[in-house]
């Protein structure tokens, strides 16, 4: 019984997808829930596993297709048996020749979604290539820099002081995410405003509690539990902050759903923290942490992007000192955490060292006065240097 395998159902901000990566060809056997094809959204890469145990029958979309919700990709013949290559005879032929397709599978394991779809788009061997991602995983750029591709005739020895160039197709995520920024730029009346915070207080409740969080929770207690945390009571203080425009009209939205920036090999997304201010400091952590290994696997959902009143994003783990960081619209602000650095403060007349942290908040001034970000953004300084009354809510 021939079985046909579709394109999920997509939601209506994504209007179709781009086949990214086949794992399996035509005659190959399948099980039932394995993944047949990866397919690249504006958002995610999503996987399409297969319906029913069986044998591919044909491939009806190519790598490199665009395809849209429900259309058919492949068929497969349900109960089929994979049919055992014919034994070589005289000279090999060229099926004999290809790599096996175990080997292949297994370096392909190893390859990030968009790594995948320049290999086989450029027929790059990556057998040899060294990944640098993380846990060894090879990322796109190890498959640019890898060299010249298997199909390509041998290029001629460069001159000297040639300066080499190569064009690269953006991915679809990175040409959405130059779409927004663009967007961001060109509707919102967009200001920055900024602070400095003394984090003495936090580090010294993460020493302090921090083994005994990590054995209640199964978690370890970071600093963006609490900004969440401040963030979300501050909110509720500064509910315009949290608000969108729509047209001539104001949203404010009585909860706080805060969409936090994780940086992937394929770009930034912002899966969103869903009723932040009903979160507790281990519910923080851990969703943190399971979006982050989430993202690192490719595995990000449409439903995990979706949404989302307020961004936070934190450019100090990459080692930023200070940044304009852009609104993600139609949300009407966004707060740029960055490095923190131990500084020279003057604190009740004294010289004393601390560790200090500047602190952006970038906002659309159609709607938001600058009184209300600076007292939004001084109300989070202010927990945080005590955050004893952000745990009692005050």
């Amino acid at each position: 019984m021939s079985i046909e395998v579709k394109v999920p159902v997509l939601p209506e901000s994504v209007s179709d997808a781009t086949i990214a990566t086949w794992h399996k060809k035509a005659g190959d056997a399948v099980k039932r829930d394995e993944n047949l094809v990866d397919l690249e959204t504006d958002k995610v890469v999503l996987e399409v596993p297969a319906p029913v145990d069986g044998v591919i029958k044909e491939i009806r979309q190519e790598t490199g297709a665009t395809v849209k919700s429900q259309q058919v990709i492949a068929v497969i013949e349900e109960g089929a048996v994979a049919a055992a290559p014919a034994p070589a005879a005289g000279a090999p032929t060229p099926a004999a020749a290809t790599p096996a397709p175990a080997a292949t599978k297994a370096a392909a394991a190893e390859l990030s979604p968009a790594a995948q779809r320049v290999a086989t788009e450029n027929k790059v061997d990556t057998s040899a290539i060294a990944g640098t991602g993380r846990d060894g995983r090879i990322i796109k750029e190890d498959v640019v820099n890898a060299g010249t591709p298997k199909a390509a005739a041998p290029a001629a020895k460069p001159s000297p002081g040639a300066r080499p160039e190569e064009r690269v197709p953006m991915t679809r995520m990175r040409a959405k995410i130059a779409e927004r920024l663009m967007q961001s730029k060109n509707s919102i009346a967009m200001l920055t405003s900024f602070n400095e915070v003394n984090l003495a207080a936090v580090s010294k409740m993460r020493k302090d509690l921090g083994e005994q969080f990590q054995k209640e929770h199964g978690v370890k207690l970071g600093f963006m539990s609490f900004f969440v945390k401040a963030v979300a009571e501050a909110l509720k203080r500064y509910p315009v902050v949290n608000a969108s425009v729509d047209g001539n009209d104001i949203i404010y939205h009585g909860y706080q759903d805060i969409s936090i920036a994780v940086s992937t090999d394929k770009g930034l997304v912002t899966p969103v923290l869903r009723n932040a201010e009903n979160m507790s400091f281990a519910d923080v952590e851990k969703a943190i942490a399971d979006y982050a290994q989430k993202a690192r696997a490719g595995k990000l959902t449409l439903e995990d992007l979706q949404g989302g009143t307020f961004t936070i994003t934190n450019g100090g783990t990459f080692g930023s000192l200070l940044s304009t960081p852009i609104v993600n619209p139609p949300q009407s602000a966004i707060l740029g955490m960055h490095t923190i650095k131990e500084r020279a403060i003057v604190e009740n007349g004294q010289v004393i060292a601390a560790p200090m942290m500047y602190i952006a908040i970038s906002y659309d001034h159609r709607i938001i006065d600058g009184k209300d970000a600076v007292l939004f953004l001084v109300d989070i300084k202010n927990q945080l240097e005590n955050p004893h009354k952000m745990l009692l809510g005050i």
